[in-house]
């Protein structure tokens, strides 16, 4: 794993997350307004969009324009993103500002969801830091911090941070999204060909759960302990 900052320039917040054969580019942009349903409450918000372009596969994946329609597996990864990161944000401190997370994929190798939900709290965090050092804000937004990573049972073996291979033959696939303090966002979990028992999703969530504590350290000595 390894995270670069600042990637992007002229965005708030950025970040390259690289993991394995993974390359997915996430950037903030900060908006001084809310959308008009949340203009009321007079709290802050926070949405993401995901993409993968065209070559990132390797053979080309038409883009949604061509298609005239958005891609259903983009707009559900999205969602997943948008969550993960609303459920660490304190949308009180935050303020009446929108937070706009855009990660998109250059190169897939498995693992691109949660490659975008690691790398997007990075990016949001540096783009929120920004607000803070200027007075903006008293203190960065964020109950926490949150990360996602794969694991999988592959011929009868427990993996974590499956690449496409692995991914794709499978007894086993689970994306776990949880919090630096180890509490749970989101567990996306199925079974290929048979079932499955209680024990080994135990186990999977142990090995996914200290993942989690190195992405943790990642995203910190990323941040630079601002977060």
């Amino acid at each position: 794993m390894v995270i670069t900052p600042g990637f992007v320039s002229q965005a708030d917040g950025s970040a390259l997350i690289e993991a394995g054969g993974t390359r997915v580019i996430c950037t903030a942009s900060l908006e001084e307004s809310v959308p008009a349903w949340r203009e009321a409450a007079g709290l802050g918000w926070l949405t993401a969009e995901y993409g993968m372009l065209p070559a990132s596969t390797g053979r080309r994946k038409a883009r949604d324009v061509e298609k005239g329609r958005p891609d259903g597996r983009a707009t559900e990864i999205q969602r997943l993103i948008g969550r993960s990161l609303r459920a660490v944000t304190d949308f009180a401190a935050l303020g009446p500002r929108t937070v706009r997370i855009d990660c998109d994929v250059l190169e897939a190798d498995g693992g691109t969801r949660c490659a975008a939900i690691t790398g997007g709290y990075v990016a949001a965090a540096l783009a929120l830091s920004a607000l803070k050092d200027t007075g903006d804000i008293a203190a960065l937004p964020f109950h926490d911090s949150v990360a996602a990573i794969s694991v999988g049972i592959v011929d009868g073996q427990p993996l974590l941070d499956l690449d496409y291979p692995e991914d794709s033959s499978a007894d086993v696939d689970m994306n776990v999204v949880a919090t630096g303090a180890g509490r749970l966002v989101e567990v996306q979990a199925s079974a290929e060909g048979d079932t499955f028992p209680r024990e080994d999703l135990d186990r999977l969530l142990d090995l996914a759960l200290g993942g989690i504590v190195r992405l943790t350290a990642d995203q910190q000595a990323t941040i630079g302990g601002s977060a």
